[in-house]
């Protein structure tokens, strides 16, 4: 049988973590054997202990003590160090063979659309015999600015050419939303935010006005335009600000940036690779739409071998028994 993993990417902040936790519970809930693969040298809390972990040859912290480098250099530091000693992570993996491994990477976009890092660690992947599926993953919130949307779009195409694996995109944190793809509405309740008391921490407030900002912008038919990155989003939004600002100020932000406005759109209908699947952790059938959909592009059970319990083993065994010995005893009368 052939090994499978699925590649976690996606800038920080966009819930690659609570992805790979939610995999995981859903894989051992459903009987099939998981092993969540660490390649972040900065991660520090896991809720699932990852099996095989790239802190056990190199951490960040240590980079950046004694060769005095910043985070972001660190990183990359660590992940071409990971490349050189890229046996280690062969004997590792050469462990689980007939598993299935779920590979949380680090957060830093760069080593999916600028540098060959990640991509050198696939093709190493490949030539161990394992399939690999990338999952990209974009955080419902970032659809608020409609420009920092498109960036992540922008982003995930990018990590789709360089990888050049099988892909798929999740929108996460749609547990946030409401509407068809989040939770029950609940109009009361965050009617009720401007009334709150004023102790409450700026986090929290900061994270029900956006929720409010998506549940104003945001109906089930608005929502498919960004499941589906529609281009004439950003036109419209364009189109917003100059009807906001008016005819007057001919060297506004819109105009000028109108021709990158049109390249982009452009860009994003010429390729029309990026799709992505909402995902709602606290709904069962999302999670398992999401890992069938992720199976599908990994071709993963084709080559399944058929698992038969014990006991049905034995009831049968005792069946054809009882065939056999019955057959024997009409032969001999």
């Amino acid at each position: 049988m052939g090994r499978h993993c699925q590649l976690v990417m996606g800038p920080a902040g966009s819930g690659k973590s609570t992805f790979c936790a939610t995999m995981m519970t859903h894989c051992q809930t459903t009987g099939r054997r998981a092993h969540l693969v660490n390649l972040d040298p900065a991660a520090e809390h896991f809720e699932y202990e990852p099996t095989i972990d790239i802190r056990d040859l190199i951490t960040l912290e240590d980079v950046m003590e004694e060769l005095n480098y910043g985070p972001n250099g660190g990183l990359i530091y660590c992940l071409e160090f990971l490349l050189n000693n890229i046996d280690w992570l062969e004997e590792e993996i050469g462990n689980y063979d007939d598993d299935y491994l779920i590979i949380d990477c680090p957060g830093q976009i760069e080593l999916y659309t600028h540098f060959p890092i990640m991509r050198r660690v696939c093709e190493a992947l490949g030539q161990w015999n394992m399939r690999i599926c990338g999952v990209y993953c974009l955080e419902s919130q970032f659809i608020e600015d409609k420009a920092k949307y498109f960036s992540g779009v922008l982003s995930a195409m990018s990590a789709m050419v360089n990888m050049e694996i099988p892909h798929v995109n999740v929108m996460t944190k749609m547990d946030l939303i409401e509407g068809d793809y989040g939770n029950v509405k609940k109009d009361e309740q965050d009617e009720g935010d401007n009334h709150e008391s004023g102790d409450e921490d700026d986090k929290k407030k900061r994270r029900r006005r956006r929720r409010r900002l998506m549940d104003k912008a945001l109906t089930s038919r608005e929502l498919e335009r960004y499941l589906d990155p529609d281009p004439l989003l950003i036109a419209e939004e364009a189109g917003v600000v100059e009807q906001e600002q008016g005819s007057i100020n001919a060297n506004s932000r819109s105009f000028k940036f109108q021709a990158l406005n049109q390249a982009i759109v452009q860009l994003i209908d010429d390729y029309s690779m990026v799709s992505f699947i909402p995902l709602n952790i606290t709904d069962e059938d999302s999670v398992e739409y999401v890992l069938s959909t992720i199976d599908n592009a990994l071709q993963y059970g084709e080559d399944l071998e058929p698992k038969v319990s014990v006991s049905i083993m034995d009831e049968g065994f005792s069946i054809c028994s009882w065939v056999i010995l019955d057959f024997v005893s009409l032969g001999t009368r």
